[in-house]
């Protein structure tokens, strides 16, 4: 009685009592409606009680529907995406199906092969190859195998759409034929009995009229089965029908024929929602919809099917994207869990591993996310800035490879084995102990650099898809010992390391993102209990950053200058400055007002809410005109700079209110056992303006080094407790107190990442064959030939001091002019030579440049190295004033922050380096003078 009952359902869709009994336990769907069409049974053969016997769904005897077929368990959907009972299926399918006591044996026909990856067409089938094949029917004797091919999980709108589409028909009955279903579909039964005997040449007709139909977007062809078996009946079974056969067993040919042609718009074949791309599948959908509904041949019913298929077309989409999210959650939370079991096996293990031999991968890339990395300029650049890595190589149990993200020509990579190969000679003093170093480091760029030009990819996420270099990494690696070092930490540095099965030395992305920011760095600051400046963090609303400011202004009343950093934004891009107090109408009246009360009565005095509405009234007018962001281009207007303020969060800050300040960097390693390290300091150049570091020299002398040391301790204490871990900088500004007099030092920022600074004083050290002690400020190497002869004469019959002597450089990764890419590196170095810019073997002191590619040439880095500091400054200010006069033309100077850098350091000496350079040139000996 079920059984009838459901097949009662199946023939009858539109009956109210029938609709009653179709109810899912699980799932309330509901019929769509179909127009009713009046129609005789489809079979002439009728058998008493049998309820399948004038069914278009009785199916040959040979057939068995037993069972369900059963679903393997990578067919199943997980998590959220699982339904009940895995598929949504009818009743009816979960029964054995009475075979009919005389039904036709079907006639053979030739097995064709199968056609893959081709969508089918058929029927709305319950089931839908996901291969696209075209299966042969079974013969007569055979059962149902239990390895089908893979059932396609489909969602409950379209499940029931494919149950209950087919209505009874009459002898010549109107078939509706969708582009994705499966052979075995009733109606394909149906149409197989009724012209058994031209079936080969029907089969044939399906992949063209496929085709059509996916060309032209159309979804739904209402096709007379009496006319498809005219035509197919005088077709060979290999012969191609003609578009005009295809059209003329269509009833609704306007749709086809009017509808232009879009192939790959519709994602409704085989494959679902891989079809085609997201954008052209929504525009594919509303020309099919149109096509649907504008056909004059699309009924009610129609409609309604179609409307369906729509949705369950999307669901398809929705479930597939779900799935691939699904599975990329699952690869990142086991690349994290591997990340920190390797960083325990490293930590286990570090002392000894830091005392062997072992290799040692630098990736410097900027994981910073999406919308920061749009925004850097020439972005593969940026990441190539630490060629200094290199010089790991200093100590002989260390093999380094080095991936960098640009294309080096070899006459580049032959610069760098030669530069790595003076470390030999520096130390003998003699040029011709020149080594090779080759089989030391390696310089891999992976084959993915200019495949995805418009992504702003960083470097790790490129390594990752570059599956030969990995391939190639995985070859270098193989029994060895190894850990990898990454620039700004991101999500794909931990992929790499876990395909290379190697540890990670530095930090979980997550944490690195947390507090890289300007206000995580606050926060970290305010644990360590180190001095900042006047501010107020997280900052993401308009009337919260009136508020704060309105309030640090009342409170800090000789703070002229105030700054506003984005959260997330790097190297100054993201901040403001503005001078309120210069700028602020009733600022005199609040003096006066806090002279009048005294400092006691001020704090407490209605004078002062009354300022605090002032300013709060002032202010927004007042930023709008005289912000002034750092970056002009990307941030031309206030509003600009605010909307991406407010978006990502920020900081207020104060400058220092004095004629003295210093910027410094310091650079650490928390190592895997939590031991902190010093590892470099600096005092920052502005050669891109006051707010942007472009170069530092090293090490710093402003800041008493106890002190500077004391606050890095305290920093890194904090860091440690947070779960930082592998390099990091902490900027500090240092300034002397204009009522005190006394010197005041401020942490301004954390950059939890391997620092440009970082890298140069690691070629500092290794050209100079020497080492910064950090907690004395001091930069030791070992004495040039002439000052080790002339203490030899000083010190002759005494006890010689120690072979050593402290130097400085003044180092800069961020050079750029745009007439350099006009000469080759060739000719730059044959400049430079004759102007007497070069590196003195002997002495260990002068200029060395790092070159970071050899197409565009625009940038570079220079670092010079002597004794004398203000010697140091001088020397490097010489050399971009003569490399700039002899490579720009007199009406084109081209774009240059050459200038600006010259400009720096005449502020620091408080001397013009064009005039030492004419000294030079006229009297060297007051030149000498005044450098002494």
């Amino acid at each position: 009685q079920q059984v009838e009952m459901d097949f009662k359902i199946m023939l009858d869709p539109e009956n109210v009592e029938n609709k009653a009994g179709l109810k899912h336990p699980n799932n309330e769907t509901r019929l769509p409606l179909i127009a009713k069409k009046k129609s005789a049974p489809v079979c002439s053969q009728k058998t008493g009680k049998d309820p399948t016997a004038s069914s278009p769904w009785a199916l040959p005897a040979f057939v068995s529907l037993g069972s369900p077929l059963p679903l393997l368990e990578e067919d199943t959907p997980k998590g959220a995406l699982s339904l009940p009972g895995q598929r949504l299926t009818l009743p009816a399918a979960q029964r054995a199906l009475p075979a009919p006591p005389a039904v036709p044996r079907a006639a053979p026909f030739p097995q064709f092969p199968r056609q893959h990856k081709k969508p089918a067409l058929a029927i709305y089938g319950t089931y839908s190859s996901s291969k696209g094949n075209i299966a042969p029917l079974p013969s007569s004797n055979s059962v149902v195998s239990a390895r089908k091919p893979r059932p396609e999980w489909r969602c409950p709108a379209q499940q029931l759409e494919s149950e209950v589409h087919i209505p009874p028909q009459t002898q010549a009955p109107c078939l509706d034929w969708d582009s994705a279903v499966h052979q075995k579909a009733p109606g394909v039964l149906t149409l197989q009995q009724l012209h058994h005997s031209s079936w080969g040449s029907t089969v044939g007709f399906v992949e063209p009229t496929e085709k059509l139909l996916k060309d032209h977007s159309v979804p739904l062809a209402t096709i007379n089965s009496q006319k498809l078996a005219q035509i197919t009946s005088g077709l060979d079974f290999k012969e191609n029908p003609t578009k005009s056969d295809i059209l003329s067993v269509m009833k609704n040919q306007s749709a086809v024929t009017k509808t232009p042609s879009r192939a790959g718009q519709s994602c409704r074949g085989q494959g679902g929602s891989t079809g085609a791309a997201a954008g052209g599948h929504r525009e594919g959908q509303q020309q099919q919809w149109a096509a649907g509904v504008s056909s004059p041949m699309a009924g009610p019913g129609q409609q309604q099917q179609w409307a369906a298929g729509v949705i369950s077309s999307s669901w398809r989409s929705w479930c597939h994207l779900a799935r691939l999210r699904g599975a990329l959650r699952d690869a990142r939370r086991r690349h994290l869990e591997n990340f920190c079991s390797r960083a325990k096996h490293l930590a286990a293990n570090w002392n000894r591993i830091r005392t062997s031999r072992r290799t040692i991968i630098h990736i410097p890339s900027l994981g910073y996310s999406q919308h920061i990395r749009e925004h850097i300029p020439d972005l593969a650049l940026q990441q190539n800035l630490q060629m200094g890595r290199l010089c790991d190589i200093l100590d002989a149990n260390v093999d380094v490879i080095y991936i960098c993200p640009l294309a080096l020509s070899e006459e580049l990579l032959q610069y760098y084995n030669k530069l790595l190969g003076l470390q030999a000679a520096v130390r003998s003093g003699n040029p011709e102990d020149m080594a090779d170093l080759q089989d030391r480091f390696k310089i891999l760029t992976p084959e993915a650099i200019n495949s995805f030009p418009e992504h702003h990819m960083c470097l790790a996420t490129v390594l990752k898809y570059s599956p030969r270099t990995m391939q190639r990494l995985q070859a270098l690696l193989q029994g060895r010992v190894a850990y990898m070092v990454g620039g700004v930490p991101h999500l794909d540095d931990l992929a790499v390391a876990d395909q290379l099965q190697v540890p990670l030395l530095g930090s979980e992305p997550a944490v690195a993102q947390l507090y890289s920011t300007k206000s995580g760095s606050k926060r970290i600051f305010a644990s360590a209990g180190v001095p900042t400046p006047p501010g107020e963090r997280d900052i993401h609303s308009r009337e919260q950053l009136l508020r704060a400011l309105s309030q640090l202004v009342l409170d800090h009343l000789e703070v002229q200058r105030w700054l506003l950093k984005v959260d997330d934004e790097r190297a100054g891009d993201g901040t403001a400055f503005c001078d309120v107090t210069a700028h602020l109408e009733c600022y005199p009246w609040i003096q006066r007002e806090q002279q009048g009360h005294g400092p006691g009565a001020w704090s407490e005095s209605q004078a002062r809410e009354l300022a605090l509405v002032k300013i709060s009234q002032e202010l927004p007018g007042l930023l709008a005109q005289h912000v002034q962001p750092v970056n002009e281009k990307r941030f031309p207007t206030w509003e600009k700079f605010l909307q991406t303020f407010l978006t990502q969060g920020g900081v207020i800050e104060a400058f220092p209110s004095s004629g003295s300040v210093t910027n410094l960097t310091v650079d650490l390693l928390i190592e895997p056992t939590g031991e902190l390290t010093l590892l470099a300091s600096g005092e920052q150049l502005h050669a891109e303006g006051p707010l942007r570091s472009s170069g530092s020299t090293i090490p710093q002398r402003s800041v008493d080094p106890e002190l500077l040391q004391a606050l890095c301790l305290q920093i890194g204490e904090a860091c440690k407790s947070k779960g930082v871990l592998g390099y990091f900088s902490v900027d500090f500004v240092a300034f002397t107190h204009p009522q005190t007099g006394e010197q005041q030092v401020w942490a301004t920022d954390l950059d939890l990442c391997y620092s440009d600074q970082l890298a140069l004083s690691r070629l500092l050290v290794y050209l100079t064959d020497g080492n910064v002690d950090c907690g004395s400020s001091i930069l030791q190497a070992p004495l040039g030939a002439k000052e080790s002869q002339s203490q030899r004469v000083q010190h002759e019959g005494t006890k010689p001091p120690a072979p050593s002597s402290p130097w400085c450089a003044v180092a800069s990764s961020q050079l750029r002019h745009s007439s350099l890419s006009g000469i080759s590196y060739s000719l730059l170095f044959h400049i430079c030579k004759a102007h007497g810019i070069g590196f003195d073997l002997q002495e260990k002191q002068g200029t060395v440049f790092v070159l970071y590619e050899d197409q565009k040439r625009h940038s570079l880095g220079m670092i010079t190295i002597g004794e004398d500091l203000q010697g140091v400054l001088l020397t490097f200010a010489r050399n971009l004033f003569i490399i700039h006069q002899e490579i720009s033309a007199p009406n084109m100077q081209g774009e240059t922050n050459f200038k600006m850098a010259i400009r720096d350091i005449e502020a620091i000496l408080g001397v013009t380096a064009e005039n030492k350079l004419r000294l030079e040139e006229e009297q060297p000996w007051e030149a000498d003078a005044l450098t002494e």
